[in-house]
């Protein structure tokens, strides 16, 4: 009879176990969020993701009630950062601040045949931010006012001219190549650490050009350090007006640099919740606007639903350019 009564107390302390690891995580994740989180942004200070990431960490930290800390983790073209953002616990604790070129490293990866940093599927998209076509700039005292003295330089001197970029297959990159394969032309690539040490690296005379966001350099060029040639957008830049399209000139290329928040997949979906509602705070808050603004980049907010379908669209589109684009030479 003892023994009876016992095994019923174990089980009944099993079950109360069991049910208390249960309601624990649901706990949590009503407390959620009961500290500060980390924003990784996987490249170095100065580009377009640090630019968009610490005015939108900062709001955030108000609509969470927690402090939100930019982590700048930088290196292979920002898929360091993107595999540690994958990688890390799924508690809603650690969150990414991506540019598209999250889904460019995994197709970079088959085509270098190496282990993949990160599968596109290891992260959920939580909210898009901006989405600015890149822009090609010079430095102002270069010999090339024009898109066409350009164009027509690197045409007639194949392999003269230097291009930077934030690393191999990134943001900075792909719209370069995308050019070259549509113009027949031939630029060596400089990859940097980073969109902040390439602009450096430009102003610095060490490469002839590069392209990327309004955001990194539109205070350089109406300051007359640089000269903007053409954006891979349609129809004509704000923070830009006088600067044509690559499409006006005859090139049929286009692309975007978009920013966007994610998180680990199997982050739950409570906790996903939380976070699209205070990114949704955040794209319509007046300080991320007018900081981000003042950049020159615009704030083109999609929630989590539709930027999950922009993901996967954009996906698709540079997986067919970045097997144009081959091994780096």
């Amino acid at each position: 009879m003892n023994r009876i009564i016992k095994r019923r107390g174990l089980l009944a302390v099993a079950a109360g176990l069991s049910l208390a690891a249960c309601v624990a995580p649901a706990f949590a994740q009503a407390d959620y969020p009961s500290k500060p989180l980390t924003m990784i942004v996987p490249f170095p200070p100065g580009g377009v993701a640090d630019t968009v990431g610490r005015p939108v960490a900062e709001a955030l930290g108000r609509a969470l009630g927690q402090a939100v800390v930019v982590e700048n983790k930088a290196g292979a073209g920002g898929g360091i950062g993107m595999a540690h953002a994958a990688k890390s616990k799924a508690d809603g604790y650690t969150v990414l601040l991506a540019l598209s070129s999250v889904t460019i490293i995994p197709e970079a990866d088959k085509v270098l045949k190496r282990n993949p940093m990160y599968q596109l599927e290891q992260l959920v998209p939580i909210a898009r931010f901006t989405a600015d076509p890149t822009v090609l700039v010079v430095r102002a005292d270069s010999p090339w006012k024009t898109l066409k003295e350009f164009m027509d330089y690197a045409k007639s001197k194949p392999g003269t001219l230097t291009f930077g970029s934030s690393g191999n297959y990134g943001t900075m990159h792909v719209p370069i190549e995308m050019l070259k394969q549509n113009s027949g032309t031939f630029m060596v690539h400089v990859p940097y650490t980073g969109a902040g040490p390439a602009v450096v690296g430009l102003l610095g005379g060490q490469v002839d050009a590069l392209a990327t966001g309004p955001a990194t350099i539109v205070q350089h060029v109406k300051a007359g350090k640089l000269r903007a040639l053409a954006h891979w957008g349609q129809g004509r830049l704000g923070p830009l007006p006088d600067v044509p399209s690559l499409t006006e000139a005859g090139y049929k290329v286009q692309f975007s640099q978009w920013a966007g928040l994610f998180v680990p997949a199997g982050t739950p979906a409570p906790v996903i919740a939380k976070l699209r509602e205070a990114a949704g705070k955040a794209a319509r808050d007046e300080k991320v606007i007018s900081t981000i603004g003042r950049a020159g980049t615009p704030i083109q907010y999609m929630d989590a639903p539709e930027f999950a379908r922009f993901v996967e669209a954009d996906a698709k589109v540079m997986a067919g350019v970045v097997t144009g684009i081959g091994r780096p030479q």
